[in-house]
């Protein structure tokens, strides 16, 4: 958790701040996603555990830090970067319109096709006769930039792995979109997701006598 903050500088970020958790190589957002998540998830582990941050070394960071984080990186995918483009399909106005995707780019015209049949469209410059809405393609370079290209998947290829980690990012942020720091929903059930986790802190043993049997209690 501590290298994805800026204050450490464990990783590179583009100019408009996007973390390079792949060193600057291509495809970053699905990189960017799962931290988001990951992210937000331990600030609701140290929630649930009544635990108002962690510490870096010395230095002690408060639970929002961590949310902050998350925001920033899902800010930067759906248009708040130099681009001022949305890098997941059908989001706002200017987003990717030639996404890499053989059911996005080949039309609905009832003829099946071999694999090398797709290439024409895949090489075309045509913007994509099917919208596939709510896909995240493959993200900027670092330097910001973006090719909306078909046939270079580096820009434009939505991934299982990238999209998956949206969604998880987009799902445990919603509980902390107040400017406020309160939570609109609860999202997580305290008493069960994090029960496999071990606790922050040991734990103290006491016995407690009811009169007929002593009870072990943990606290």
């Amino acid at each position: 958790m501590c290298s994805y903050l800026p204050i450490f500088r464990s990783f590179n970020r583009t100019r408009g701040g996007l973390i390079q958790l792949n060193q600057g190589k291509p495809e970053a957002l699905q990189y960017a996603t799962n931290a988001a998540f990951l992210a937000t998830l331990f600030s609701d582990y140290l929630d649930a555990s009544s635990t108002p941050g962690w510490y870096c070394g010395p230095n002690f960071f408060p639970t929002r830090v961590l949310r902050n984080f998350a925001k920033t990186q899902i800010d930067y995918i759906l248009g708040k970067n130099p681009q001022r483009m949305s890098y997941v399909v059908g989001f706002g106005s200017h987003y990717p319109k030639h996404v890499h995707h053989r059911g996005a780019s080949i039309p609905k015209n009832n003829v099946k096709y071999t694999c090398k049949g797709g290439w024409k469209w895949r090489d075309s410059s045509n913007p994509n006769p099917n919208t596939i809405i709510g896909a995240m393609v493959a993200g900027p370079d670092k330097y910001d930039g973006l090719r909306d290209v078909r046939n270079n998947y580096n820009y434009t290829r939505p991934t299982l792995a990238g999209n998956a980690g949206l969604v998880a990012a987009l799902v445990s942020l919603s509980a902390h979109d107040r400017d406020d720091g309160k939570t609109t929903a609860a999202v997580i059930d305290k008493n069960t997701i994090f029960s496999a986790v071990p606790p922050m802190f040991p734990l103290r043993h006491r016995l407690h006598h009811d009169g007929n049997h002593n009870i072990s209690f943990y606290k």
